[in-house]
C-alpha cells in the first residue's frame, strides 16, 4: 500500500463525505432539539453507514468474482451502481421534499400551532441509508485496484473518520446559520428541503456524466 494508494482514498472520503455533509447540514437547519449527544449520534451514523456500504460493494463483487468469474464481477457492480444511484435519487427526494413541504406548511399556521421539526432516530436512520447507498459503487472502484482483502477494511476506516468529521461540521454550522436567521426554523427548514433535492439531482446528474 502506497502513499499514492492512501491519498485517492482520502480524497473518495472526501468524496462520499459530501452526501453527508449536506444532509448533516440540513438536519442542523430544521432540527429544533439538536444538542451535542445528537450531534454525535448523526455524525456516527452517517460516518459508519459511509463506510459499510463501500465494504459490502467490495465483498459482493469479490463474491461473484470469485463465484462466475472476472468479468462478471464487474458486471454486476456496473448493475449495481445503476440501480443504487436511483434508490438514493427516490430516497432524497422523498426526505427533502417532507421536510419542504412540512416547513411550508408550518409557515402558513398561526404562531400558536407551529409544531417545530423535532429529531428522531428512525429518520436519521433513513437519511444515513440515504447517503449512503451510493457508496456501493465506490466499493466497486476500491475492488478494482485501491484495496485488496488485507486493506481494505482500513481504507473503509479512513472513510468513517473523514465522514464523521465533516458531518459534525455539517450539523455545527447548520446551528449556526439557523442562529443567523434568528430562530426562523420555516425558513430554516425550507433552505434544508432544498439542499437535499438538490443533493438528490445532483446524484443523478454526476452518475450520468461520470463524475
Amino acid at each position: 500500500m502506497t502513499a499514492a494508494i492512501l491519498a485517492q482514498v482520502f480524497l473518495i472520503a472526501v468524496g462520499l463525505s459530501a452526501d453527508a455533509f449536506s444532509v448533516a447540514l440540513a438536519d442542523g437547519l430544521s432540527y429544533t432539539d439538536i444538542n451535542r449527544k445528537r450531534s454525535f449520534f448523526i455524525a456516527i451514523v452517517f460516518g459508519t453507514m459511509q463506510a459499510l456500504m463501500p465494504l459490502a460493494g467490495y465483498w459482493l463483487v469479490e463474491g461473484i468474482t470469485a463465484i462466475a468469474g472476472e468479468f462478471a464481477g464487474a458486471k454486476a457492480g456496473t448493475v449495481t451502481a445503476n440501480i443504487i444511484v436511483w434508490v438514493a435519487f427516490g430516497l432524497l427526494i422523498f426526505i427533502g421534499g417532507k421536510m419542504l413541504f412540512e416547513s411550508i406548511m408550518e409557515m402558513r399556521k398561526p404562531i400558536e400551532q407551529k409544531q417545530p421539526r423535532r429529531f428522531t432516530t428512525k429518520e436519521v436512520l433513513v437519511q444515513g441509508v440515504a447517503t449512503s447507498i451510493d457508496a456501493l459503487a465506490t466499493g466497486v472502484a476500491l475492488h478494482a485496484g485501491l484495496s485488496n482483502n488485507g486493506t481494505v477494511f482500513l481504507h473503509v476506516s479512513i472513510i468513517l473518520v473523514i465522514c464523521f468529521a465533516l458531518s459534525l461540521v455539517g450539523l455545527f454550522l447548520g446551528k449556526g446559520i439557523v442562529k443567523l436567521l434568528r430562530g426562523k426554523t420555516e425558513i430554516a427548514g425550507i433552505i434544508g428541503g432544498i439542499i437535499l433535492i438538490g443533493l438528490a439531482v445532483w446524484i443523478v446528474v454526476s452518475h450520468s456524466l461520470g463524475l
